[in-house]
């Protein structure tokens, strides 16, 4: 049996596959520390989270013509891309940061969801890009959505009902995590 590989890989904004990165994980919450990126003076905010999600994929053919595929999906926050204003900064204001690397993550596991439920031709290299392409729409739309709402965390209720929401979200999609 003659396996041959094919990688195809999709990273959010062409983030350099070898830049700095943390993994979303359930029980390793962001800290200040994480944070690396120099402070964006003048932009009137007090922090900045960079997060997103990939995709990768591998699929193995044999000499009978059966096609086994394998697809990654990941969601990362990059410290290197991400700041925070030390004077102002908060354990209120992390938890908006967190919420916002917890959003990527939904969006994730939505991409698995899709993927999971999808039945792909053989134009999957294409089906997979438009499925990554849509999901992160969603994900850029609700993370804008978010900021607005909450107005940028200034207003503590919607910030509230946001962490709530979003958290209840991730455990609808818990499978996919």
């Amino acid at each position: 049996m003659k396996f041959i590989p094919i990688v195809f890989i999709a990273v959010f904004f062409s983030f350099n596959l070898q830049e700095d990165k943390i993994p979303w994980t359930v029980n390793n919450k962001l800290t200040w520390s994480d944070f690396k990126s120099p402070t964006a003076n003048g932009s009137g905010f007090v922090a900045s989270t960079s997060s997103g999600i990939a995709y990768s994929y591998s699929s193995f053919g044999d000499s009978n013509g059966n096609i086994e595929v394998n697809v990654k999906v990941t969601c990362n926050f990059y410290p290197n891309r991400s700041w925070y204003s030390k004077k102002d900064a908060s354990d209120y204001i992390l938890k908006h940061e967190q919420t916002h690397f917890d959003i990527s993550e939904l969006h994730a596991r939505k991409l698995r969801k899709m993927i999971e439920e999808t039945k792909f031709s053989d134009e999957m290299n294409s089906e997979l890009e438009k499925l990554f392409y849509k999901i992160d729409e969603e994900r850029v739309d609700m993370q804008k959505k978010f900021d607005r709402e909450s107005e940028h965390s200034k207003i503590p209720e919607k910030e509230l009902e946001w962490e709530n929401y979003v958290a209840q979200q991730l455990m609808k999609y818990v499978r996919w995590k």
